[in-house]
């Protein structure tokens, strides 16, 4: 099996590296390729990099709530820059206050992520879901 790459990395300015690390460790023991480009990425970072290493999938973390902003035109970006069909992942805590994560997960769905997920997610379902999207085979 060809290794998948992503990349991945903490968006807009948010700090919180625990989850980021720890997602990348587990990713990386599932047989992923990844590049992990650390916190305060911009959207232009994520894609730059996507590009450089040719990654099936970008996965964006955040944790201080500012999602929603650091993430609008986040599919375009990737359409104009030649990628619009990468796979987009997000998780974390997306938005400012209390909100019904169903309709969080809209929000972004609507942006053009494939993959939204909440605080807390385990990482075996990312890797579960990433490789049944990405088309990786058991064997």
């Amino acid at each position: 099996m060809k290794q998948k790459r992503l990349v991945m990395g903490v968006i807009g300015v948010d700090a919180h590296v625990v989850g980021n690390k720890l997602m990348e460790n587990a990713l990386r023991q599932a047989g992923f390729k990844v590049t992990n480009i650390g916190t305060f990425v911009t959207q232009l970072d994520f894609i730059k990099a996507a590009i450089e290493t040719n990654a099936e999938a970008i996965l964006v973390g955040t944790l201080c709530g500012h999602g929603e902003l650091d993430c609008q035109g986040f599919r375009e970006a990737c359409v104009e820059a030649g990628r619009g069909d990468i796979h987009l992942v997000i998780g974390g805590n997306l938005v400012v206050g209390k909100q019904d994560f169903k309709g969080v997960a809209e929000k972004f769905t609507d942006m053009g992520f494939d993959r939204v997920y909440p605080p807390g997610v385990s990482p075996k379902m990312v890797i579960e879901d990433l490789k049944e999207d990405l088309g990786v085979s058991e064997q």
